[in-house]
């Protein structure tokens, strides 16, 4: 473990952006690119940093991260987050203003940067640290045990994972399974596309890290703020070509996928998830180039979609009879619905999963799966949410996948839950006019 530099005090100020990732940590300011081994433990100040970078980062080097743009739901920041290192965002150009060195307090949790903390606010974040490292180790001494409600609904709690390791970490903490396969990681940092063999070692990696365990394997979801090989300049990436629209147009890159999937489909039971699905005709022709190359036979390998776009969402019920489970990403249904860009720092405050416009939207989801028996589970942000957990599954919200480094508390919060008492937290939610009306009426119902 490196050696922090001495603090020496200087004037201090407050820097004010966003909350991002939770915790607080202090320490100078280090350059980027951190190299391995870097001799010096610190906080990265950049402009933003994209989802490769991030993944680079040492959470044993990089204590905390300031960024001048950015936003909480962008992928940068949940990588963060699943890291476990403190970020804070849409500080602005002031931030990079600070000197290599500069002494700073990277508070996660209400969103601001001290540059020159006095002693006693370095103290009072090291004490939140170990308050937190105490609260998370009572919570996974019960991790590895079923979530399930007060009143005896059972509940898995899965983990949205990224790479070998990340599964592995996903079963330390007591994950029933992989809810989310970001298949991405088999792709960035890379001058081309992989082959097929590459990919399937690849998800091989993440299977055998599971064992016997449930894996849901997403496709590719190149697009918008995750750079994609071949794509353009777009005046509105996130609308434009991504996710399953990206790769539909590249039939060679979705087969190759598909084949590799379906290789390893013949060595164990796993489920394929296509995202960003907008219209019946998209998830035919996403079906189709599945059964054209797989040796199963139909219905072999279990189908879903991960509603992001609010017309799938109203139009579920379209979507119901040729899919085995819905998955609801509530980080883009956010987005989309509430037209706040997930990367942009200036809306970030906006972008809350909690509105009832949003919750309206799971609650489509869920009444076209319980009509067709087909099972919802959330696998944004939301689900890690502590006082979202009781409205999810008063909505009929089935599962929950989550960061690794959170399963042990969501579960926690799991068997808090009594279900006829969050079925009409529920519906009291639904008639709100805000999402900050849905916290305070969660907080209350949170305090009983």
């Amino acid at each position: 473990m490196a050696k922090r530099s001495l603090h020496r005090a200087g004037a201090h100020r407050v820097l004010t952006g966003v909350a991002t990732s939770p915790g607080a940590a202090a320490g100078p300011v280090i350059p980027l690119p951190v190299r391995a081994g870097a001799p010096l433990e610190g906080v990265v100040v950049a402009d933003d940093l994209s989802p490769a970078e991030v993944l680079a980062l040492d959470p044993q080097v990089v204590l905390a991260v300031a960024t001048a743009a950015g936003a909480p739901l962008s992928h940068a920041s949940i990588l963060a987050r699943s890291l476990g290192i403190p970020v804070v965002t849409g500080l602005g150009p002031e931030v990079l203003a600070l000197p290599a060195a500069a002494f700073v307090l990277v508070d996660g949790d209400a969103g601001i940067v001290h540059v020159d903390p006095p002693p006693r606010l370095v103290e009072e974040a090291a004490a939140r640290r170990r308050a937190d490292s105490r609260r998370s180790e009572d919570a996974r001494r019960l991790a590895a045990e079923p979530a399930c409600t007060l009143d005896g609904k059972a509940v898995p709690v899965l983990a949205n994972v990224g790479s070998p390791h990340e599964a592995q970490a996903a079963v330390l903490e007591g994950a029933d399974g992989v809810g989310m396969l970001r298949t991405e990681f088999a792709f960035l940092g890379r001058p081309e596309p992989p082959g097929e063999q590459v990919q399937y070692d690849a998800y091989l990696g993440v299977a055998n890290a599971l064992g016997d365990r449930p894996l849901v394997v997403r496709t590719l979801d190149l697009g918008a703020d995750i750079p994609a090989w071949g794509g353009v300049v777009e005046p509105n990436p996130a609308l434009g070509n991504r996710g399953l629209r990206f790769a539909l147009a590249r039939p060679w890159l979705l087969e190759t996928q598909l084949r590799a999937i379906a290789r390893l489909a013949e060595r164990r039971p796993l489920q394929v998830m296509f995202p960003m699905v907008t219209t019946v005709d998209e998830l035919r022709e996403a079906r189709a180039c599945l059964d054209a190359v797989t040796t199963a036979p139909p219905g072999a390998i279990e189908i879903g979609i991960t509603v992001e776009v609010p017309a799938a969402a109203l139009t579920a019920e379209a979507f119901a009879p040729l899919v085995d489970f819905f998955a609801i990403g509530t980080n883009d249904l956010t987005q989309y619905t509430l037209a706040v860009d997930r990367a942009n720092a200036a809306v970030a405050g906006l972008a809350d999963g909690l509105h009832p416009g949003v919750l309206r939207l799971v609650r489509a989801v869920t009444v076209a799966g319980e009509a067709h028996q087909r099972p919802v589970e959330v696998v944004g942000e939301l689900g890690c949410d502590r006082l979202a957990i009781p409205v999810l599954l008063g909505l009929g919200v089935s599962a929950l996948s989550v960061r690794p480094n959170t399963v042990a508390t969501v579960k926690q919060a799991v068997r808090a839950v009594r279900l006829p008492e969050a079925r009409r937290l529920a519906e009291a939610a639904l008639q709100m006019e805000s999402a900050a009306a849905v916290r305070r009426l969660c907080a209350m119902g949170e305090g009983r």
